[in-house]
């Protein structure tokens, strides 16, 4: 593998991006000051456009893209990321342990939602499936918001395997947050609970549907008919 590999891929990311739509994905992805995104970087290109080029370097491993991965422009982040799952993916266990201590290494660059969540269940809910999942734990308890997603959103995994005790667990924690990316993520995955185990999404709401932020509860009940769904929003819950 060249040396300069780091540098090629930047290169050729550079050449896709488009500076308007660049300026588009600033706003989307609040890049503001004291916005969740602020000081991220876009080069204003399609995420099927990444994942395009990222296919076209089969042989790159993930340690190759670290330097990638560190970088302060997002597409470089997120093309890094792409490669770290599919080497994830395909690879054995000690590749598997190798890639997951790369993601845990470097997770202070995993730090924008889409980043988080491409890549949190694949790698962190498919490392932990029969493994201690303690390290979710300690990432709900995080300070830092994005380590927060990494944790309900790894159980993503776990749920598309009908486990679904360490979702409703690590919902609990996050009950408190103050963050809204944290609420949307929570709803999100106790509504994907509903969706294959409608009784254990309905426990977890009846008993915490009045502490739960309106953003958490509207997401986790949006599939649910309209009169259950005001049930929930307005009425007290038996």
């Amino acid at each position: 593998m060249p040396s300069n590999i780091a540098d090629e891929i930047r290169s050729r990311l550079h050449e896709l991006g488009d500076p308007q739509k660049a300026e588009f994905l600033k706003r989307f992805f609040k890049t503001g000051p004291g916005q969740y995104g602020e000081g991220d970087i876009f080069l204003g290109i399609r995420v099927p456009d990444v994942r395009k080029l990222s296919r076209q370097y089969k042989s790159i491993t993930a340690t190759d893209v670290v330097p990638v991965l560190r970088s302060a422009v997002h597409e470089e982040r997120l093309f890094a990321l792409l490669v770290f799952v599919r080497e994830f993916t395909k690879g054995k266990s000690a590749a598997r342990e190798e890639i997951y201590n790369l993601y845990r290494d470097n997770v202070e660059f995993v730090n924008n939602w889409d980043l988080v969540d491409l890549s949190a269940p694949p790698i962190v809910g498919a490392f932990l499936e029969d493994r201690s999942r303690k390290p979710l734990y300690r990432m709900a308890e995080s300070g830092t918001l994005w380590e927060r997603r990494i944790a309900i959103m790894a159980t993503f995994h776990f749920i598309r395997r009908q486990q679904f005790e360490d979702t409703l667990k690590i919902s609990r924690i996050l009950l408190d947050d103050g963050e809204d990316l944290i609420h949307k993520a929570t709803g999100w995955m106790l509504r994907e609970v509903g969706k294959r185990d409608a009784e254990s999404e309905e426990s977890f709401l009846k008993e915490h549907c009045r502490q739960m932020p309106r953003t958490m509860l509207r997401y986790a009940i949006e599939r649910f008919p309209q009169e259950k769904r005001r049930m929930y929003l307005d009425g007290p819950v038996s």
